[in-house]
């Protein structure tokens, strides 16, 4: 008896081994890959001058990653973990821009924001051409978006008449007076605006007939727009009313805009609504004030210049002036 209590035991502890293993082996499986987060921006003493770095190639050493990223127009990436990579796990992490130094950034994997600085590539010294550099002042950011502009183009009126005849009672018919005594008969006006256009500033007004014996049921004159109309019930004789409301047009035009931008040592920088067309540069150059077209290349002669699509549309300019320019705050 004891023998077989020995042997049901050990079968049970097996059992439960195994379901553990089993568990282990599930709970590894179905656990999620870890992602890892982070920015890209460039090295600077200056915080406004770490501007983030689009295009940035980064890859994560001994292919412990699902597959290489590039960081986005804000300087965000993230990167997928393979799902045997855990928490505390020394990674590397490289860099790789062409206009900037590599970097490899040494870490854990963890659950902090990964946030690399990356230092510019020192541009190839030129010849010095013994001239002073050119000054560069008082730049403003041109540009101009299509709005729905709305033009007075001058008054609507019509009259109409309210139909019926008075002292006559009711008897319950369809249609009565406010105290339920006389028969009343209701008119009602619709007046168009036309294409393109919308009323506004509507009034009604009755200007003939015994007026105190009517009422007006509903408009929706206060609220305007293409069409308008009105409902009147009158319960004396008949009367005339007078509709009238001003008339705009609408149409799509170019309205111009101008801004200033952010100077940071040799860069401008600013930012533009998604909409925004024509963009180009007026600066002070040389006693003159000249305007630049930056074009969809964004090519300037005194300055190179990049552009990028923020999440919302908006889009973020960065111009870097040459040697040989000078660009005045």
């Amino acid at each position: 008896m004891q023998k077989i209590t020995a042997i049901l035991l050990r079968m049970v502890v097996v059992g439960l081994l195994a379901v553990a293993v089993a568990a282990l082996f599930v709970v590894r499986y179905r656990r999620h890959p870890l992602v890892l987060i982070g920015a890209v921006t460039v090295q600077s003493s200056d915080y406004r001058k770490e501007l983030p770095i689009p295009n940035v190639e980064i890859r994560v050493a001994n292919d412990l990653a699902l597959k290489a990223t590039k960081s986005d127009a804000n300087g965000f990436f993230s990167l997928q973990l393979f799902k045997h990579v855990r928490r505390g796990h020394p990674i590397t992490l490289s860099f790789r821009h062409a206009g900037y130094q590599p970097l490899d950034l040494h870490d854990v994997v963890s659950d902090k924001l990964y946030i690399a600085h990356m230092l510019p590539v020192p541009p190839k010294p030129r010849p010095e051409s013994g001239r002073p550099a050119v000054k560069i002042g008082n730049v403003v950011v041109r540009y101009s978006f299509k709005t729905l502009r709305s033009i007075d183009i001058g008054s609507a009126a019509k009259t109409f008449e309210v139909v019926n005849t008075a002292n006559v009672p009711c008897d319950r018919g369809p249609v009565c007076s406010p105290d339920g005594k006389w028969k009343a008969s209701i008119g009602t006006l619709t007046l168009n605006a036309g294409p393109g256009n919308e009323f506004h500033d509507a009034r009604l007004s009755c200007i003939a007939g015994p007026c105190p014996f009517t009422q007006i049921q509903s408009d929706n004159l206060s609220k305007g727009g293409p069409t308008l109309t009105a409902n009147v019930l009158n319960w004396g004789d008949t009367t005339t009313f007078l509709l009238e409301a001003e008339v705009n047009h609408f149409m799509v035009a170019q309205t111009e805009h101008q801004s200033y931008p952010v100077i940071f040592g040799p860069a401008l920088n600013f930012t533009l609504p998604a909409d925004a067309e024509g963009v180009c540069l007026e600066a002070e150059m040389s006693g003159q004030n000249i305007i630049f077209p930056l074009g969809p290349d964004l090519l300037l002669d005194w300055a190179t210049c990049n552009g990028q699509v923020n999440r919302d549309q908006t889009k973020i300019y960065r111009c870097e002036v040459k040697p040989g320019y000078q660009v005045q705050q």
